[in-house]
């Protein structure tokens, strides 16, 4: 397995402790320390301290955004988008990216070990939410010295956290895009990740939960709940015209259960290559803190409230064709800030491509990141390095 602690142990990248003196709260009440955050960092910090762009990656991402991946071996997840004369310009800005708190790519999560007993945690790891990610986060940025963040920026699950960073932080940071993402998680999209799980737990080989002390990985069920999970990111459109009804390989039906079409066969692969880098318990974990988010209800049913008197401004990202996270989601996040006079834009991009649009080539959504932040910078005073 590549992605096993033991492989993690030696990824590449920064890394710090936190909570060794003082644990962390969490939601739920558990206090978590001494735990790691791991994260990488692209381009340079300016001596005011003022150009840091923080990137919150979404459910299955990681901190290896803009490098090649040091497990997979692909490029970044966001490489088309982070580097120089890129729209987040290493030249310009001094770009930070953290694996999620709960996450398994070098931030503590539930398969490292326990300080109390020195095994995986499995199912002992606490339950962490949206606020516990981005309290993390902020404990980063503080170790960092950054007093203000130039801006949060993230998709999807990051969508969530930069919500939170706004909501939570307003005063640590400058400005904001959430991309494709909500304010509360529907109950379609808990329902899908319901199914995920289920499949995880239904897998043998987890173990209640306990598969790395026994020497075991649930695989089978982690690659249905990432094929299931892989569906909600693209649209129908793209889809169809990526495979159709094609055969795999073959020029007639088989009349069994093989992958007959294309599009199976990409499925099963996307399940395959899905259980090296990931960790089943770390799937579980993410996809709960996404289903318990609702930042409207920490603040008295009012999605307003969360952002009463802001002076963050705000550039929020939706596509046509994501029906995962679809426009009207933003929307609701656009009139919230309306609603208290925040400074908020907000475009729709067209794009058949389904959620995962903001990880492919879009020119008008790279034209709109590149802009706001461009004019961001000049009410910043960041000069150009």
């Amino acid at each position: 397995m590549r992605n096993s602690p033991e492989v993690r142990a030696r990824l590449p990248g920064e890394r710090v402790v936190f909570g060794r003196d003082q644990p962390m709260p969490l939601d739920s009440g558990v206090a978590l320390g001494p735990f790691t955050v791991a994260y990488r960092t692209y381009g340079r910090l300016n001596a005011e301290k003022s150009n840091a762009i923080l990137v919150c990656h979404a459910l299955t991402g990681d901190q290896f955004m803009a490098e090649t991946h040091p497990i997979t071996g692909k490029p970044g997840w966001w490489d088309q988008v982070v580097g120089p004369g890129l729209p987040l310009d290493t030249d310009r800005y001094f770009v930070l990216c953290a694996n999620v708190l709960g996450g398994c790519m070098g931030t503590t999560g539930p398969s490292d070990p326990d300080p109390a007993t020195g095994k995986p945690y499995g199912l002992q790891f606490p339950v962490v939410t949206i606020a516990d990610m981005v309290r993390a986060q902020k404990l980063l940025i503080d170790h960092l010295g950054i007093g203000k963040l130039f801006c949060v920026i993230g998709g999807s699950m990051g969508g969530m956290q930069v919500l939170q960073w706004a909501a939570a932080y307003p005063e640590r940071v400058f400005a904001a895009v959430p991309i494709a993402c909500a304010a509360r998680h529907s109950a379609q999209n808990i329902a899908f990740h319901e199914v995920g799980r289920q499949a995880i737990m239904a897998d043998p080989d987890w173990c209640g939960g306990d598969y790395l002390n026994q020497g075991r990985n649930p695989s089978r069920g982690l690659s249905v709940a990432r094929m299931a999970a892989h569906i909600t990111y693209l649209s129908e459109a793209a889809l169809h015209r990526k495979f159709g009804r094609n055969l795999q390989d073959r020029s007639q039906l088989t009349y069994g259960f093989e992958a007959d079409f294309q599009v199976e066969s990409y499925l099963r692969h996307q399940g395959s290559t899905f259980v090296d880098r990931f960790d089943a318990n770390a799937y579980l974990y993410i996809t709960r803190a996404m289903d318990y988010f609702d930042l409207a209800a920490e603040h008295e049913g009012s999605l307003a409230k969360a952002f009463q008197g802001t002076a963050v401004r705000f550039c929020l990202v939706s596509f046509t064709g994501d029906w995962l996270f679809p426009t009207r989601e933003s929307k609701l996040i656009v009139n919230a800030l309306n609603a208290v006079a925040a400074n908020v834009s907000f475009v729709e991009i067209e794009s058949d491509a389904g959620h995962d649009a903001f990880l492919l080539d879009v020119p008008e959504f790279h034209r709109t990141l590149a802009g706001f932040l461009a004019g961001c910078a000049e009410h910043r005073g960041l000069g150009r390095s």
